[in-house]
């Protein structure tokens, strides 16, 4: 009996009330064997969000959860998302939105106990047209039908697969969180008396914009240049980094982390993809444009391709640029889908084998970012030449890569990486997308650098431009990410002097002691340098650590 009150707890609703935003019409219901059949009504958590008052039908649901679930759960009803029905219409009629929208109705049932993908459509369609515009309460009103339906049985395996997922995650992260701190300890490094690497270096820079048009592709790509405004040092051209966006995003995401590299040395080309930045986002959501497809796994790795050649080809006539770029020295940093970029650049080829398998219909993964990373398996399948061998040295923040490359695409980089991860990212799940895939890098010049508490969103800098393409819930956003700006900053000068430039005096800056002496809470910032296939399954098999907590809270705690 106490384990049936436990999945009946508050705790157990609101995380189907926060997962899936449109559960019921006049009453939500819920069958549990051999207990039978419980519901709430709308009416009561109407009330609740209202004015509080707790009646007798949500009593007993309210018994059994703590005063701060009850805060939460009464700000989630509150809550009204700014969304435009277009925007809802564009993103649910989409082929990432149908697949998102099918696993949501296997879990929200219609009255007559089917699939609730099309009545949790329109519905969320309409309550987004309302003029009290898209709450859960009234989400719930707008559903079309009495009652809506809980499949309890497909929740609970949600329920516990989502545990076990940051159970996983949680000890995963304490193992790398120990070992880079048993590997500091050993260190008798005093970084107070080396140079800072978060500070700007020595060089001024000018920024540069240009207007590319690829024409055999059709891409008009935005490019901002950052040019160091002194001679190269020794008369050499100066080194080559490009920095490629996720999805919804723009090059002044990273443009903190460009104007930082110039003032290193560092001549910094950073890029616009027109097939899934900002400008063509808001577009989709406008109903203008149609949605990012399957050719954006291979027109990103093309931009930058691209990119690299008109350069090369500028660079041989224009007085801005000549003698300052060195072609044989590129290195490139990607976040998100910018990350796939750039593994993709650096020789990964995409892994049709393992698209098939893990991008079928019942996949039950909660992954995320399977939604976008399975586009690619709609591609016809044949080797593409996207790897280019001018790229020297990669940096990939929270990149997805585990289906779309795998394996074996990863395992075929034969250059120095670092890759980046947030310990609370749920669209990029650092374990599956950043720590694994660490495994598989063959070059012993690598590196792993976890950010505890910090989400998919915490290395993008806000954009002028494009300001809130994307919906984000304030709470997905993390703490405060200055600090993590500061870690991007000197860990890229540091990876690039060393790999890029051959500098061994910078190679002190890539160790655990150093990412120690820069943490700081709550964003503690952890690097490793090795870590095996087993060694991560030892973390995975062992104990949770006691302080560990890894239950999800209703509402992150914002920024």
């Amino acid at each position: 009996m106490k384990k049936f009150l436990k999945y009946l707890s508050l705790g157990l609703l609101s995380t189907f009330l926060t997962a899936t935003p449109g559960l019921g019409a006049e009453r939500i219901s819920f069958f549990y064997p051999p207990f039978g059949e419980f519901s709430l009504s709308v009416n009561s958590l109407e009330k609740f969000a209202k004015e509080g008052k707790i009646n007798d039908d949500l009593r007993f649901y309210a018994s059994r959860a703590t005063p701060e679930q009850l805060a939460q759960l009464r700000e989630l009803l509150q809550q009204r998302f700014k969304i435009t029905p277009t925007l809802v219409s564009q993103v649910t009629y989409s082929p990432i939105g149908e697949r998102l929208m099918e696993r949501l109705g296997n879990l929200v049932l219609t009255e007559s106990r089917k699939n609730g993908f099309y009545a949790l459509r329109g519905a969320l369609i309409v309550a987004a047209a309302d003029k009290e515009g898209l709450t859960i309460v009234n989400l719930l009103r707008r559903y079309p039908s009495e009652t809506v339906r809980l499949n309890f049985t497909e929740g609970l395996k949600i329920v516990g697969d989502l545990s076990d997922l940051l159970k996983t995650r949680d000890k995963v992260i304490a193992f790398v969180q120990k070992e880079a701190s048993a590997q500091a300890a050993n260190s008798n490094a005093n970084f107070s008396l080396q140079p800072d690497l978060r500070s700007p270096g020595k060089f001024q820079w000018q920024k540069q914009s240009l207007q590319l048009n690829d024409v055999s592709r059709n891409r008009r790509l935005p490019v901002d240049l950052y040019l160091p405004k002194a001679a190269p040092e020794g008369g050499s051209a100066f080194p080559l980094v490009v920095i490629s966006h996720g999805i919804a995003s723009d090059r002044y995401a990273f443009a903190y982390l460009a104007e930082h590299l110039a003032s290193y040395g560092f001549a910094v080309a950073v890029l616009e993809h027109p097939g899934s930045n900002a400008e063509r986002i808001q577009q989709y959501f406008a109903g203008l444009a149609a949605p990012p497809d399957a050719k954006e796994f291979i027109n990103r790795p093309l931009d930058i391709k691209y990119l690299l050649d008109e350069l090369q080809r500028r660079e041989k006539f224009d007085p801005a640029l000549r003698g300052k770029l060195n072609f044989q020295q590129v290195g490139a940093i990607g976040q998100s889908y910018g990350g796939y970029t750039v593994l993709a650049l650096a020789g990964a080829q995409i892994n049709f084998n393992k698209l098939r398998r893990d991008c079928t219909p019942n996949n039950s993964s909660l992954n995320l970012s399977l939604i976008l990373q399975c586009q690619a398996a709609d591609l016809t399948q044949k080797n593409y030449s996207l790897n280019d061998n001018r790229i020297k040295a990669i940096i990939a923040i929270n990149p997805i890569d585990s289906s779309v490359l795998g394996q074996t695409g990863i395992g075929q980089i034969p250059v120095p990486a670092m890759l980046v991860a947030g310990s609370q990212d749920i669209f990029a799940p650092p374990v599956s997308e950043q720590i694994r895939p660490f495994t598989w890098l063959a070059n012993p010049n690598k590196y792993l650098a976890i950010i505890e508490n910090a989400t998919h969103f915490t290395a993008i800098a806000e954009s002028p431009a494009n300001k809130g393409v994307l919906p984000v819930p304030a709470g997905l956003l993390g703490p405060d990410p200055t600090p993590v700006y500061s870690y991007l900053k000197a860990l890229s000068v540091a990876f690039l002097e060393t790999h890029l430039l051959n500098r061994p005096e910078y190679r002190s800056y890539l160790q655990p002691s150093y990412a120690q002496f820069i943490s700081q809470a709550p964003l503690n910032l952890s690097l490793l340098k090795s870590l095996t296939a087993d060694q991560l399954a030892q973390a995975i098999n062992q104990p949770l650590p006691k302080s560990t907590k890894s239950s999800p809270q209703l509402l992150p705690t914002p920024r």
